[in-house]
């Protein structure tokens, strides 16, 4: 379990991101990280993987301090950035410097990754486009065989065939026990993905749900103009008419939580579920 209790972090004093923020993710599940820009999403991330340290407050994963970066713990932590360079060396030199970090490090799931994402051969690093790198990297996190992997914007950068790969190689790679954090924007990309969803800000959890929950209380539709509108918590406008979230009995189907329509619901304090 990731437990963060009380945590306080800036990066100036006069402008903390964090305040008295507290946050508890059990094991063995997909969640999706969303938040406004600037809410700290990638700096939790960053936090959890012991790679920054609170002011104060603790995070924790499976009772490892992540601010004292014990090899136990860090040997169970993949974290793969939004941003990064990869050495100017072949693939097998750096599986061989990296690997033997992570027990549970798979060749076999590696040499998969690669193939789904169409990437094979004697591959030099630093000749590879900047999306071809996102590839190698996810699939390296992956094979790592490690319990907690965080991902930051891992679409960014990938054209739309490869953002299908990507969450083939995700599925392909999930063990009873995992968990996988997503931070993004392009929900629409790892929407089939997640079965939980974590929307944030500064100083507190605005959402904290499994999507089973979701579907199960809310339902998520398109009306048309001028139809009865008594249930409805929140609504948008469209082409096609209002995409609405209504109280009341859903299907329970992941497939109708329509993610963007209740980032935006909770955003603007229409809706508050803690689960």
């Amino acid at each position: 379990m990731i437990k963060i209790q009380n945590l306080n972090f800036g990066y100036r004093k006069a402008w903390p991101v964090f305040e008295n923020f507290s946050l508890e993710l059990p094991e063995g599940k997909v969640y999706g990280l969303l938040g406004k820009n600037g809410t700290g999403k990638s700096t939790l991330l960053y936090l959890v993987s012991g790679l920054l340290r609170p002011w104060s407050g603790t995070v924790e994963t499976d009772g490892y301090e992540a601010r004292e970066r014990r090899p136990e713990m860090l040997s169970e932590v993949m974290l793969v950035p939004e941003e990064y360079d990869l050495p100017a060396i072949s693939l097998e030199r750096y599986v061989k410097i990296n690997a033997p970090f992570y027990p549970n490090f798979s060749r076999e799931l590696l040499e998969g990754n690669l193939r789904e994402f169409e990437l094979g051969g004697d591959i030099n690093l630093g000749r590879l486009s900047m999306g071809q790198k996102k590839k190698v990297i996810i699939s390296f996190a992956l094979a790592a065989g490690t319990k907690y992997l965080l991902m930051d914007e891992p679409t960014n950068g990938l054209d739309i065939p490869s953002k299908a790969q990507f969450r083939k190689v995700v599925a392909a790679s999930m063990t009873e026990g995992r968990t996988v954090i997503i931070s993004t924007h392009q929900v629409r990309d790892v929407d089939t993905l997640i079965d939980h969803v974590v929307i944030i800000n500064n100083r507190e959890v605005l959402i904290n749900s499994s999507l089973d929950a979701l579907a199960s209380s809310y339902r998520f539709e398109i009306r048309q103009s001028g139809a009865p509108a008594d249930d409805v918590i929140y609504a948008e406008p469209s082409l096609q008419g209002n995409y609405v979230i209504a109280r009341g009995q859903g299907s329970g189907d992941n497939s109708f939580v329509n993610l963007e329509l209740l980032f935006n619901a909770v955003t603007v304090g229409a809706l508050n579920v803690q689960q």
